[in-house]
C-alpha cells in the first residue's frame, strides 16, 4: 500500500490547459537503532482560490511503505510517520501530478492589507520563526523597501534584490538563519525563501515557506541534478501569491509538497535517533497527456 491515504485531499476534478509532471523522490538512511522518523514529501489535491490547480493522477511507493501511518500537521501538510527499523532504509515514491500549466500569475495592483484587516490564521506567519529572523532585518527591510507603494511592488523589489545582492551556490547548512544567508551573499533556493520572507513579515506582509518539484518545463534545461525546490508565498489582497527570489521570473509546473513558517516546518525527513542520510535522488519532468506511470519505467531504488 501507498503510504498516501487520497482521503486525506479533496478531489480536484480535471481542469482546461494542465501539464503532467512525473515527480518522486528516493532516499535511503543507514540505521543503527530503532528510529522514529517524519517525513513531509507528500503533494496534495488542490484547488486554491486564485485558480492554481493540482491534481495527484497516479502514485506509487518505492522502498519501505509498510508501518508508515499519515496524519496532517496545523499547517495543512501531510506527513508520513514510521518507526525505522536497524539496517538500510530506502523510501520514497514516484507520482504523476496534473497542474495548471500557466506560469506563476504577475499581479502588480495587488495591494498590501492593513494588519488590522488580516484574517487570524495568517497573523502566525508575521512573527519571526525558527529560521526566519525577521526581527533583525527590519529596519533594512523598512530603508530599502519601505517607501515604495504597494503589497506586490514591495514584494516584487524584495526577490529583485535578493537576486542581485546573493550568488546563487552553496555555503549555508541546515542551521542557516535568513539574516546569516543575507550577511553572507551566497544562498541556495532554501535560503532565497528564507530570506524574501524574513523581508516581508518585517513589512507586515505574511509570508510562508514553501516547498516541491520545479520541473524544466517551457525553459532550457538545467543539467545540475535535480532537488527539492523551495520559494515563498505573500498574503497580498486576501490570497496566497507565488514568488520565487531563487529564480525570480514566473515558472510553470511548480508541484507543490508542503508549506510552513520556514523549513523546519517541512523538513523533507526528521530523525529522532541517529538514522544518517546516504543517498537523495529527486526527479521532475514534463510527461505527455495521458501518461501513466504504467507506461513509465519504474526508477531505480539506492
Amino acid at each position: 500500500m501507498a503510504p498516501h491515504d487520497p482521503a486525506l485531499t479533496p478531489e480536484v476534478a480535471p481542469f482546461e490547459n494542465p501539464v503532467r509532471v512525473r515527480a518522486g523522490f528516493s532516499l535511503t538512511f543507514d540505521v543503527p537503532f530503532p528510529t522514529p522518523m517524519l517525513f513531509v514529501v507528500q503533494p496534495q489535491d488542490r484547488l486554491d482560490p486564485t485558480g492554481t490547480r493540482q491534481r495527484i493522477i497516479d502514485q506509487r511507493a518505492l522502498g519501505a511503505a509498510q508501518g508508515i501511518h499519515t496524519y496532517t500537521d496545523s499547517h495543512g501538510n501531510t506527513v508520513w510517520r514510521m518507526l525505522a527499523q536497524p539496517g538500510t532504509l530506502t523510501i520514497g515514491h514516484d507520482l504523476i501530478a496534473e497542474i495548471t500549466r500557466y506560469p506563476d500569475p504577475i499581479l502588480p495592483a495587488l495591494r498590501k492589507m492593513n494588519v488590522e484587516d488580516l484574517p487570524d490564521d495568517t497573523i502566525g506567519y508575521l512573527l519571526p520563526s525558527r529560521y526566519v529572523d525577521s526581527d533583525l532585518v527590519s529596519a533594512e527591510a523598512w530603508d530599502r523597501f519601505g517607501h515604495i507603494q504597494g503589497g506586490w511592488a514591495q514584494v516584487q523589489a524584495i526577490s529583485d534584490f535578493l537576486q542581485d545582492e546573493c550568488v546563487y551556490g552553496y555555503g549555508s547548512n541546515s542551521s542557516t538563519t535568513a539574516k546569516q544567508a543575507l550577511d553572507s551573499k551566497r544562498a541556495v533556493c532554501r535560503d532565497f525563501a528564507h530570506m524574501g520572507v524574513a523581508f516581508a513579515r518585517a513589512l507586515n506582509i505574511p509570508a510562508r515557506y514553501v516547498c516541491g518539484y520545479m520541473p524544466d518545463i517551457d525553459i532550457v534545461p538545467d543539467p545540475v541534478p535535480m532537488d527539492f525546490h523551495a520559494w515563498f508565498e505573500a498574503f497580498l489582497d486576501g490570497q496566497w501569491r507565488t514568488f520565487d527570489a531563487r529564480h525570480n521570473k514566473p515558472r510553470a509546473g511548480r508541484v507543490l509538497i508542503a508549506q510552513g513558517r520556514d523549513a523546519s516546518d517541512v523538513a523533507f525527513s526528521t530523525t529522532f535517533g541517529s538514522a544518517r542520510l546516504t543517498h537523495m535522488k529527486v526527479w521532475a519532468d514534463e510527461t505527455s497527456p495521458e501518461t501513466t506511470l504504467d507506461d513509465l519505467p519504474r526508477p531505480r531504488v539506492f
